[in-house]
């Protein structure tokens, strides 16, 4: 017999199912049994009656731990009385898997647990509704974003995620040995998407880890992380790239809401309403709107600062943060430096609530400009063969930006750690489990 979910037996009542899933809790009223079983969907209820169910299965239940896994048959009912709303009275069980006693974790004790002890036992911490609530929120981003992207007829690629070169330098890179040779993990796919502008490709997007070797403990840095970068040529100016950020938040957030409206997800309420356009903001006025100094790049509490400020006098928490200094830039060559006046990029940052979500730019698409940037970061241009290769040839005019899957799901589920929007984060202190 097929399985049934909880979900779905509303639409059994009457009839013989089977269901199956953790065994949550067990308590016995005289000749009765209710055991509260749990699957993806959802929870039940399953009822050991005396005279209907048989008397081993009783014992049978009565000696399992919490959080065995059990496979139950029986007549779906309607119990108005129920919890969970639905129940189905038991004619046999099956014990799939005993678990042991004591937990390692609660899965609904009200006693709570600190991150790291989660995090150490993190098997048993997504077995919580709550924590399975921000992997659908997740999920359902995810897929908004790829809708999106397409939509806006951006094709995904893949890039290597070993190289031999960084694109930011060698200080926050993790080396590895490869067949005896020094390589590193991919921090960002941005060389190569950089590349892809010259095939006629255009518009191209990918959601990829990526790795940064930063030694950071904060609540909002991880060593892998998942970053969903976009390139599109023949750009005008940063302004196309706004369009195209604004488009894709909103697209995005109208789909996941949907999603978890469909889904019962109770995160949907975190969900802002997105105007747009987003207020675009040059970073010295940012910096003047919380009395920063302009010289000097945007800090944490410059962000929440600012998370505070602007939604007071633009009316919206997303912003844009335009006009990045040219001497905030220096390592980053690929930045177009405004003709108008090289003081300035054509760099920008997109906010929400006081943390960087996006950040991005126009590139610069000039060979000559180009290798004069790499060494002005302090880096050699034969150190870029291929990629400088690609600007030789025709390279048309392009840009565009990264945003931080992590970051966006932490900050719309209201979570204070962005650990707990990954299945299993690493940070600078992780690699278990």
């Amino acid at each position: 017999m097929d399985r049934t979910l909880a979900r779905d037996l509303p639409e059994h009542r009457g009839k013989e199912v089977r269901v199956a899933g953790h065994l949550q809790d067990y308590r016995a009223l005289g000749s009765l049994g209710f055991a509260i079983l749990r699957d993806r969907s959802g929870l039940l209820q399953v009822t050991l009656k005396k005279g209907e169910t048989p008397e081993e299965v009783f014992a049978q239940v009565a000696g399992l731990n919490r959080e065995s896994v059990i496979s139950v048959t029986g007549l779906a009912l309607e119990n108005p009385k129920a919890k969970v709303g639905s129940e189905v009275l038991a004619r046999s069980v099956e014990v799939l898997t005993r678990a042991e006693a004591p937990l390692p974790l609660g899965v609904v004790d009200k006693v709570g647990a600190d991150l790291d002890t989660r995090l150490d036992h993190r098997f048993m911490d997504l077995r919580k509704r709550e924590n399975q609530n921000i992997l659908e929120l997740r999920d359902s981003l995810m897929e908004g974003l790829r809708h999106a992207f397409r939509a806006m007829d951006f094709i995904e690629v893949e890039t290597p995620k070993i190289l031999r070169q960084g694109a930011e330098g060698g200080a926050t890179l993790f080396a590895v040995d490869y067949f005896g040779q020094k390589a590193y993990l991919a921090q960002s796919p941005q060389l190569y998407k950089q590349m892809l502008m010259s095939t006629d490709l255009e518009r191209v997007f990918e959601i990829a880890p990526a790795f940064r070797a930063e030694p950071s403990a904060t609540s909002r840095h991880l060593t892998e992380f998942t970053s969903v970068d976009a390139e599109m040529a023949y750009i005008r100016g940063p302004e196309d790239l706004w369009d195209t950020v604004e488009h894709l938040v909103l697209y995005t957030l109208e789909y996941t809401r949907r999603e978890l409206t469909k889904d019962g997800n109770p995160l949907v309420e975190r969900l802002p309403e997105v105007k747009i356009p987003f207020p675009r903001i040059p970073y010295t006025e940012a910096k003047a709107m919380i009395h920063g100094n302009p010289e000097e790049d945007l800090s944490s509490e410059d962000e929440k600062a600012l998370g505070e400020v602007v939604p007071k006098e633009h009316g919206n928490e997303f912003y844009f943060i335009t006009e990045f200094p040219s001497s905030l830039k220096r390592g980053t060559f690929y930045a177009m430096r405004r003709d108008d006046d090289p003081a300035k990029t054509n760099y920008f940052d997109l906010d929400f609530r006081g943390l960087e979500l996006v950040s991005g730019g126009q590139r610069e698409h000039r060979i000559e400009h180009l290798s004069e940037n790499i060494r002005s970061a302090g880096l050699d241009p034969a150190a870029f063969p291929s990629y400088l290769e690609s600007f030789r040839f025709g390279m048309p005019p392009h840009g565009g930006f990264a945003l931080g899957l992590d970051r966006l799901t932490a900050r719309l589920a209201g979570l204070a750690n962005i650990r707990e929007a990954r299945l299993f984060p690493r940070d600078r202190f992780r690699l278990e489990p």
